[in-house]
């Protein structure tokens, strides 16, 4: 009866627990296995003998785990005996050939430098995996200060559902990964490996894991969005279990821990009337996200401070290749809309950016007697374009008076990233260098402003302040705005400023000649302007190859430019086909672009074509925000810094009359029969109410004479200097022309005279110039100019010193100072694009205060 009720019994397996038999021999379990005690719990006995069939399975399965387990055992034992015996080889190695105890001191500093980084490392992606298998209401309480990207931004918000609907498609995604790291990331790493001689990089296994991203945020932008698209921004977060294997010049290594966290953004374009409503996607990461990962196996030597720099550096590279703006990753969702709609550049205009200089740097570097001085540089980064500054050697208040230009392809949200950095020598691809500061700027905010002058101060440093210039160019298909930026171009004398855009769409090719006999070519396209150098993805055995790959080019001059492209076969190298494109010739078409259009390809077979579309844009300068200021009025108006060829004379006004008075000494009558030069000058008031374009036109003039027959009024001699500054490009330029009249006190001791220039208040040795000394001459020609990086609002509080001195010495005290002066730099004449030219009488020493 109670047998009945039993096998009756509607009681779970689960909860059903029958006691073992006593008679049964229970295996032994080792310790380390005890977590495996499932595998062998005795199950309830049948009629069939099924407890003996699956007790003696058990018992294989934990001989087998036991058996693995000791050979895991012996490797460790053979690795710990290994490692043993090479520390005190090394040590007897050290000791036997008398080598530095450096030897011994470095290696062991930088295994506990590992290891500390390791630890650190570890616990940064157990606490991110965590974080992501948990909920958000459990990360919110664990972890209080790091927020998901909804909880302090309004406008951002919660998406639960989206991470739902990502852990359903996580696992049908692997394929997609392994494609795209195959084709587009795994032969541009090998590239950039080979450059350090690191050859034979290849993916072996990946396996992403079963960890999803998790999207912390979405926000949706409604204000400012074109009609026909849909913009919005995810906070990404990526903490993943995956399982990466790859090789690397024979050797065999792994990552794991792959963590990634940045925002995305998706954009949905064109809209279009059929299912499924939307066009294609644009996904793309705004600014480079910050990327971590830990390297296994034989490889595992690299992830040390410094050596895994590399690596790291170039991944983070290549994923900017693919998916960091101006690269997007375009995903059609219609055959409706074609491929150049969604893949062709569209930049919304171009930034132009001058880092002037720094001051108050953080000291770095360690000198002997203490803290020493900084190496520093700067990078500036808008999305993936990067540009670097020079390096300016011991010096803690740099001028670099660098200049870049960027394009731009979104302006919402979206930011420019300087950092500063002391450079320190070390090993080729070897981040040694030491941050001194970071600072950013929203690129709407200089859209607003048309040009944006500042200081900025520095994060993630104890002191430092930044100069940076930004103007924003908008983009036109007007070619009559040509010559308008070229002009703007040339006043600024920096000969690698462009003044258009050109965007180049490669589609195809048709009918390419073989390279080799009886085999099909693996056919890649590079496309240059200039020096810039564009390259589209190779595709295997293809005589008709499909590339639908976008670029930008900067154009310096469209006039006199072209756009050059070559087809190579991989394998030979072999060029298989070219096109030169006149830049000219798009100028004149409607638009200024061409679509889709098919091009005659030379050194190629008679029926070989490209497909490609292209599109120029002027560059025009943005609209200025009015000032409230007048150093900033100043600076926006008064850009030009040299005098143009063609100038409407106009009688002189009484300010420069007056000014010239002040000047030439009253006692001083000019010699009428000396010629005089006839120098354009543009009232400051003009140039401050009108554009360049408008003021260049407007010029008035100065006659100054080319000598002078005075020794001045102090009987010390006079100087002739030339004074221009250019708000611009944030700089003086100083001429030192001749002097006239130094007074001989002895016949037999001529002096030998030379200048020194400093800028007041604080006579710092940055600011020191010097010219050459001309031996015995009392009337010296130097023609010799000098150049000071300053802001528009420090021009108006300073002064220029100039003295005059001798090497021998002078009067009867001895002193090698012949005469000096000071000359204030707030003249209005000295910020036009003539400056200031004029003669200065020497005065008398003056006492330094």
């Amino acid at each position: 009866m109670s047998d009945t009720t039993s096998e009756g019994s509607t009681v779970p397996l689960a909860e059903f627990i029958v006691p073992p038999d006593p008679d049964q021999e229970t295996p032994i379990v080792p310790l380390a296995k005890l977590a495996d005690m499932s595998e062998v719990s005795p199950s309830p006995a049948t009629a069939n003998g099924t407890t003996t069939a699956t007790t003696t399975t058990a018992t294989t399965t934990t001989v087998a785990k036991a058996r693995t387990s000791d050979d895991n055992s012996i490797f460790s034992v053979l690795y710990s005996v290994s490692k043993k015996i090479a520390i005190v080889g090394s040590i007897y190695m050290v000791g036997y050939m008398g080598w530095s105890v450096a030897w011994l001191i470095a290696p062991v500093i930088l295994s506990v430098a590992r290891d500390q980084l390791a630890k650190t490392s570890e616990k940064k992606r157990d606490i991110a995996k965590a974080s992501a298998l948990a909920s958000e209401k459990d990360v919110i309480l664990a972890r209080i200060d790091e927020l998901p990207a909804w909880v302090y931004f309004p406008d951002v918000e919660r998406a639960e559902w989206l991470n739902k609907i990502l852990k359903q498609v996580w696992p049908n995604a692997n394929h997609f990964a392994r494609t795209l790291v195959k084709e587009t990331i795994e032969p541009n790493v090998a590239l950039a490996l080979s450059q350090y001689k690191m050859n034979g990089f290849r993916f072996d296994r990946i396996i992403l894991g079963t960890i999803p991203p998790r999207i912390g945020g979405v926000k949706i932008y409604d204000k400012n969005v074109d009609r026909n698209e849909i913009i919005m921004d995810l906070d990404l977060f990526y903490a993943s279990d995956c399982d990466i294997n790859f090789y690397l010049g024979g050797m065999k290594g792994g990552i794991k821990d792959f963590q990634i966290h940045g925002w995305v953004r998706v954009v949905m374009k064109p809209l279009i009337r059929s299912m499924p409503l939307v066009g294609g996607l644009q996904i793309f990461f705004l600014n480079n996200p910050n990327i971590d990962f830990n390297l296994v196996g034989v490889i595992d030597f690299m992830d040390m401070p410094g050596l895994s720099d590399l690596l790291r550096r170039i991944i983070v590279e290549q994923i900017g290749n693919v998916m960091v703006l101006p690269n997007k990753l375009p995903i059609s969702l219609s055959d409706e809309v074609p491929a150049v709609a969604l893949k062709m550049p569209e930049p919304e205009g171009l930034l132009r950016i001058h880092v002037v200089e720094a001051k108050n740097l953080m000291k770095k570097d360690i000198s002997v007697l203490g803290k020493g001085k900084s190496d520093p540089y700067a990078i500036i980064n808008v999305g993936s374009q990067e540009f670097r500054t020079q390096i300016i050697d011991n010096n803690v208040n740099p001028k670099w008076d660098y200049w870049c230009e960027a394009s731009i392809f979104t302006t919402i949200n979206h930011l420019v990233g300087i950092s500063l950095w002391d450079y320190d020598q070390s090993m080729p691809g070897v981040q040694a260098d030491d941050i001194l500061g970071r600072a950013s700027i929203d690129i709407s905010s200089v859209i607003k402003k048309g040009v944006l002058d500042t200081w900025l101060p520095l994060e993630e440093a104890k002191h430092g302040d930044l100069h940076v210039r930004l103007q924003w160019y908008k983009l036109t298909a007007d070619p009559n705005d040509l010559q308008q930026i070229l002009l703007e171009t040339q006043l600024l004398r920096v000969t690698t400023m462009s003044s258009a855009v050109l965007s180049v769409f490669i589609d195809s090719a048709r009918h390419l000649k073989q390279a080799r006999a009886n085999s099909k070519p693996d056919p890649y396209l590079v496309c240059s302007v200039n020096k810039q150098k564009k390259q589209t993805a190779m595709i295997l055995r293809d005589d008709s190859p499909v590339w639908e790959q976008g670029f930008t080019f900067l154009v310096t001059n469209p006039d006199n430019e072209c756009l050059n492209v070559k087809i190579y076969d991989q394998k030979t190298g072999n060029d298989i086909g070219q096109y030169t494109y006149t830049l000219s010739t798009l100028l004149k078409q409607f638009n200024m672009e061409v679509i889709q259009q098919p091009f005659q390809l030379q050194k190629s077979g008679p029926e070989s074509k490209l497909y490609m579309s292209l599109s120029l844009r002027i560059m025009k300068a943005g609209e200025i925000e009015e000032s409230d200021t007048l150093e900033q009025a100043a600076a926006l108006a008064r850009s030009a810094s040299v005098k143009t060829p063609e100038a409407t004379v106009t009688p002189p006004a009484v300010k420069d009359t007056q000014g010239i008075n002040k000047r030439l000494s009253t006692e001083s009558p000019i010699i009428e029969e000396e010629p005089t030069k006839v120098t354009p000058v543009i009232s400051a008031s003009a140039s401050m109410e009108k554009p360049i374009s408008e003021v260049v036109s407007q010029v008035l003039t100065h006659r100054v004479p080319e000598t002078t027959s005075s020794a001045g009024e102090h009987g010390l001699g006079r100087i002739q200097l030339s004074l221009t500054y250019s708000a611009q490009r944030q700089k003086l330029d100083v001429t030192i022309h001749k002097i006239s009249h130094i007074p001989l006190r002895d016949p037999s001791s001529i002096p030998d005279p030379y200048v020194k220039l400093y800028l007041l208040p604080g006579r710092s040795k940055e600011s020191k110039r010097k010219t050459s000394v001309i031996k015995d001459n009392c009337n010296p020609t130097y023609d010799a100019s000098f150049e000071y990086l300053i802001s528009i609002a420090e021009l108006r509080h300073t002064e220029l010193e100039v003295t005059v001195c001798t090497q021998k010495g002078f009067l009867s005290s001895g002193s090698p100072i012949i005469g000096m002066l000071k000359i204030p730099l707030d003249d209005s004449d000295i910020t036009t694009p003539a400056g200031l030219k004029s003669w200065f009488d020497l005065q008398p020493e003056l006492k330094h205060e």
